[in-house]
């Protein structure tokens, strides 16, 4: 067994990462250590919060990336974020070493970093 951190995403976000095309992730909240090795990366249809939904059972894994930095989000990261627009006081995951899956396993989506704890390791 291994454990993994994992983050969930709204789709189209995961699709994005996994592609490389979104290389900063934008959050609030920072994770509590960095660098953050071997998050995975679990794409969800709903829009989790903290006064509602808190999970949705349909997550499906897209990709493994490494949180090298947060820094404040600036309009420069526009791009990388995949944003519509920009935003002050957000926060900018800077993603690294994006590896890419195709794993055809339902994982539940949950709100902030949760652990996921898999049979066998996904590299």
């Amino acid at each position: 067994m291994k454990i993994y951190p994992a983050l969930s995403v709204v789709t189209p976000a995961g699709s994005r990462i996994r592609s490389g095309r979104k290389t900063v992730e934008v959050r609030k909240w920072r994770p509590d250590v960095l660098p953050l090795r071997d998050l995975l990366i679990v794409q969800n249809e709903i829009r989790l919060s903290r006064s509602g939904v808190t999970e949705d059972p349909n997550g499906k894994v897209v990709a493994l990336v490494d949180v090298v930095s947060v820094t404040g989000w600036e309009e420069a990261h526009l791009a990388a974020s995949c944003a519509p627009y920009w935003k002050e006081g957000w926060l900018a995951w800077h993603l690294t070493n994006i590896r890419p899956l195709d794993w055809d396993v339902v994982i539940p989506a949950r709100r902030r970093i949760y652990e996921v704890e898999l049979s066998e390791g996904l590299e």
